[in-house]
């Protein structure tokens, strides 16, 4: 029964191959087989349009939404088994040793697997297989491929795809019916969980290819780096960046328009004075201050208390409003 699955696959594949009639002339980078897999892409379409969502869409209408939770967690604490062993090939102990529990849990306390109590227990949901493992260790993922029936991939998913076959325990239940039954209801229930996703790319996307082939690389990018993946620094302004000084506008055209002629010694006395440091600078400055020939006036007050703004005289004040004030009891 393995041997004719295979079997089968490699037909599908060489189908593909020898249905890439359609011809691009300038190829997407990384997607040298464009016209190739738009073909595929049109017949996976048309078989998930005519078959694949009306079964799923009469499965969401008989099954009741408990039910097809209990099918999700049924088939995903299978998935765990291939999962724990990617992450105990890339030498992730502890997302193994989480997947096992999770495994051991689900199926003791959880019916089966019917139940994920394990996620109520804390224990996190990972994401791996045999593609990933092979690109943690260097292998390059090849050029974006889509299989028929299955979907986007790239050549070395795809090559990981075989060894998710015979890591599935699904593929070792016997009678051959009931294995066969199960691979179905897995692909209908996945199907059907994907609906609103389906209509939303309907809805949203003009090249329904191009958006598919984006999203599956860039999430199979963000899987190899763990999550982690690289984004645009910030822009650097360089730590020695200070803020803009700003002249005193008002203040000087105040100045030159009506004291100009008032204060010529002291402007003198500046061009003249050296800048001064430590504690003689408070000295020179307070003993030039008298030069400009005028007393000192004091700075005004606004609000008359001690502990209010002060406004030094030289500068346009504006006449006190007193507003009436109204104060909550």
């Amino acid at each position: 029964m393995q041997t004719m699955r295979v079997r089968i696959a490699a037909l599908a594949l060489a189908a593909t191959m020898l249905a890439g009639c359609t011809t691009v002339q300038t190829p997407t980078k990384g997607d040298p087989l464009e016209g190739l897999n738009r073909t595929v892409f049109t017949f996976n379409d048309k078989v998930d349009q005519y078959a694949l969502k009306p079964v799923a869409k009469g499965y969401v209408w008989i099954t009741p939404q408990p039910v097809r939770d209990s099918v999700t967690n049924f088939f995903s604490n299978i998935g765990d088994v291939y999962i724990a062993a990617n992450n105990l090939l890339q030498l992730k102990i502890t997302d193994g040793v989480e997947d096992i529990m999770r495994i051991v849990i689900n199926t003791v306390f959880g019916v089966g697997g019917l139940f994920d109590v394990a996620t109520l227990a804390n224990l996190p949901k990972h994401d791996n297989d045999l593609g990933l493992t092979l690109g943690h260790y260097g292998v390059p993922s090849g050029p974006y491929l889509v299989l028929p029936l299955f979907g986007p991939s790239t050549v070395r998913d795809a090559v990981g795809s075989i060894g998710a076959y015979y890591v599935n325990p699904l593929s070792y239940i016997h009678p051959d019916g009931l294995s066969w039954a199960l691979y179905g209801v897995n692909l209908i229930n996945t199907r059907a969980n994907l609906l609103n996703a389906g209509d939303v790319l309907e809805g949203a996307a003009l090249d329904k290819y191009s958006f598919v082939r984006n999203a599956y690389l860039q999430r199979r990018n963000y899987l190899l780096s763990d999550g982690r993946g690289k984004s645009s620094p910030l822009p650097d302004y360089g730590d020695n960046a200070s803020l803009p000084k700003y002249e005193d506008v008002d203040g000087g055209a105040a100045a030159g328009a009506g004291g100009a002629a008032a204060k010529p010694a002291s402007g003198a006395a500046a061009a003249a004075t050296p800048p001064q440091t430590g504690a003689a600078a408070p000295q020179a400055a307070s003993a030039a201050a008298p030069a400009s020939g005028a007393e000192e006036t004091p700075p005004l007050d606004l609000n008359g208390g001690p502990e209010t703004t002060q406004v030094p005289a030289d500068q346009v004040v504006p006449p006190r409003l007193n507003f009436p004030t109204f104060k909550l009891h």
